[in-house]
Order: structure tokens, then C-alpha cells, then sequence
């Protein structure tokens, strides 16, 4: 049995062209990933390296295929060491690189905050809502934006740290440059926070958007990981059971 670790729009073109074709499992984290991906075999919930172990054992599991979101970091650290423990293959699936010209790149989340404690004007945040609590610490009168998904979870994270409802924005992406262009002038903002998400995160999009604005992009690089970047060399692997 292979298991996908799922929630992405990768793992989606993954479990088309696989589904049917071989044994397999996809995990997401949340009830509402499970109903963007109920076309497949998937299941939901946050899993720990415990249930992790369980998880293989239960399922017979073989092959790990991670297509986690690049910044999911613990879920990646261990599904790594629980590959190791049972002795299976682990396969990271990574993005392409992005060019990012003229935005100021930042190691993580603290140091972006650090960097953005001296400075004036709004600020506009689409790096979701696990991360809110850093930023809001070093808000001082500043009106923070942030978009993030329309989920339960997401609302209650910003309201944890008493986030006015005009400054949140539930939407799911990805979105246009001219959608984020819009956002980004309607709220009258000076820097836009974003992650290194690649093309499929609509990392391209932002930034062009910034340009056209003459905004600084602030963008916090994604955990440095070894893996494969071409989903055909993966799915080339998984079809002559090289595993």
C-alpha cells in the first residue's frame, strides 16, 4: 500500500493519474481537505510520528509519497523518521524554484516580524493563520490584514489573537495578479507577507501584484529538503514498483 500525504493541488494531479491504477491511501489534515479530495481514497486528521507509525502499520504501508505544502515542516520531519523507523521508501515531492526579484527574503517567520516591528503602514499577510501570534505581538496600533482559508479553524486562530473581523479575509486561493492587486490597494497596504509557495501556492501572483503597486514583498523561504520535483520521475517510480 502507498500512502499519499496529501492537501495539496500537487497531490491532487498525483492521485488522478494513480487512483485505480494502484493500491493506495491519501491523508489530509482537515475535514474540509477530506471533502476537496473525497473523489479519492482519503482519510483526515493531523497525525503525529505515534500515529504516523500506527498509521503504516495498520496499512501495510510500503511507499510514503509526501506532497505535504512546503512549509508543512513537522508533518515532513515525521513521516521522514517514521520511513526510517519501519524501514520503507520515503519520496518528498518539491516545487520548482520561483524567481523573486525584488522581494526581501527572510529565513522565517521571526525574522520577518523583527524586520517589520520599526516600520509604518498596513500590512497585508497571506501566509495563513498558524503564524498570526508572531505578527501580532509587534502590531503597536498598525492595521494588520490577513487572508486566509475560509475554515472554522482559520477564523478561530485570528480570533485566539483578537484579530478585528475587517481585518480578516476568508478566501481560498490561488488568486489572479489582478485579484491581489485589488486587495492589496483597497486596504492601502505597504508590505505584503507571503511564503515561497511556488507556482502552485500563487507565490508569482503576489509578487507581480507588489510590482504593479510598487509594494515590497516580504517573502519567508521555504525549509531547505531533498526530494524529487518532477511529479512524472515519481509517478515513473510508483508504476514500476521501484519501491
Amino acid at each position: 500500500m502507498i500512502w499519499v500525504i496529501s492537501g495539496t493541488s500537487d497531490a491532487k494531479r498525483l492521485l488522478k493519474n494513480i487512483h485505480d491504477k494502484v493500491k493506495y491511501i491519501a491523508t489530509v489534515a482537515t475535514d474540509e481537505g477530506e471533502k476537496e479530495f473525497e473523489a479519492f481514497n482519503v482519510v483526515s486528521g493531523r497525525l503525529n510520528y505515534e500515529d504516523m507509525i500506527k498509521f503504516i502499520i495498520k496499512n501495510e504501508i510500503k511507499l510514503i509519497i509526501d506532497m505535504s505544502h512546503p512549509f508543512a515542516k513537522e508533518v515532513s520531519d515525521n513521516a521522514r523518521k517514521a520511513s526510517e523507523k519501519m524501514n520503507i521508501k520515503y519520496i518528498r515531492y518539491l516545487r520548482n524554484d520561483i524567481e523573486l526579484d525584488g522581494a526581501l527574503l527572510f529565513d522565517d517567520f521571526e525574522e520577518c516580524a523583527e524586520f517589520l516591528e520599526d516600520k509604518q503602514g498596513n500590512v497585508f499577510f497571506t501566509i495563513g493563520s498558524k503564524n498570526i501570534g508572531v505578527f501580532e505581538k509587534i502590531k503597536r496600533g498598525r492595521r494588520f490584514i490577513y487572508r486566509v482559508l475560509p475554515a472554522e479553524f482559520s477564523i478561530a486562530e485570528c480570533r485566539i489573537y483578537n484579530v478585528p473581523m475587517d481585518d480578516i479575509i476568508a478566501m481560498k486561493g490561488t488568486f489572479s495578479i489582478e485579484l491581489n492587486a485589488a486587495l492589496f490597494k483597497e486596504f492601502g497596504v505597504k508590505y505584503v507577507v507571503m511564503k515561497d509557495s511556488g507556482v502552485e501556492g500563487g507565490s508569482v501572483e503576489k509578487i507581480q501584484a507588489c510590482k504593479m503597486l510598487n509594494i515590497a514583498p516580504l517573502v519567508i523561504r521555504r525549509p531547505k529538503e531533498e526530494g524529487f520535483n518532477n511529479l512524472n520521475e515519481i509517478m515513473e517510480l510508483i508504476f514500476k514498483n521501484e519501491w
